[in-house]
């Protein structure tokens, strides 16, 4: 649609006298614009509408390019950081592994009658595995055998010596009645340490039968 269709011949031809002679020229032709160069325009300004409707695609896809790229990373330090936790919990599972398994053997040769009950009498936090070593466990071992020496067989001694504890037959003058501390249905180590004190005799024989 041209300037005077659009204006109306009443309006089209007040704009035209008030434009002047300048614009006149520009307008004889009916037109606002002549239409070669209004062509020009109009196909610039839809090349222009058109690449920033393209950077504009361009821009939604890096950003959801860039968001899928965070979340896969994301992801996978989340699973790298989970593998990592699941690594040390293993390890250090084998370790206390082989830290039990030390201990028990060193609690046996030290002649514990009851490992377990030992074991609850250490400083668990003080015993370290270095190698095929146990750190920390001598020094606690030779203070309970001191505080508790019912905790652990006596040493054997050879025939002749002095001081070797003569054999006591099983069952051999315990009273009727009694309760043996050191079997394992009526294990007690309170009155393991009350019978050591105030009847050693009693004790040695309960530990006989045990």
């Amino acid at each position: 649609m041209d300037l005077k269709e659009l204006l109306g011949e009443e309006l089209y031809q007040q704009v035209s006298v008030k434009a002047g002679d300048k614009k006149i020229a520009v307008v004889s032709d009916g037109n606002w614009f002549p239409k070669d160069k209004f062509d020009a325009v109009n196909a610039d300004n839809k090349e222009l509408k058109s690449q920033l409707k393209d950077r504009d695609t361009q821009l939604d896809d890096l950003k959801k390019t860039a968001k899928d790229s965070k979340d896969l990373s994301d992801e996978i330090d989340r699973l790298k950081q989970e593998n990592a936790d699941k690594d040390t919990k293993y390890q250090e599972k084998l370790q206390q592994q082989a830290l039990d398994a030390k201990l028990n053997e060193a609690l046996h040769g030290a002649k514990a009658k009851n490992p377990r009950a030992v074991k609850a009498l250490l400083d668990a936090e003080q015993i370290k595995l270095d190698g095929d070593k146990l750190l920390g466990l001598d020094d606690q071992l030779s203070a309970l055998k001191e505080s508790d020496a019912y905790l652990f067989a006596e040493e054997e001694t050879p025939a002749g010596l002095k001081g070797r504890n003569p054999h006591v037959p099983p069952g051999s003058e315990v009273p009727s009645g009694q309760k043996n501390p050191w079997k394992k249905d009526s294990f007690n180590l309170t009155e393991q340490g009350r019978l050591m004190r105030e009847d050693p005799t009693l004790a040695q024989k309960l530990q006989a039968q045990a």
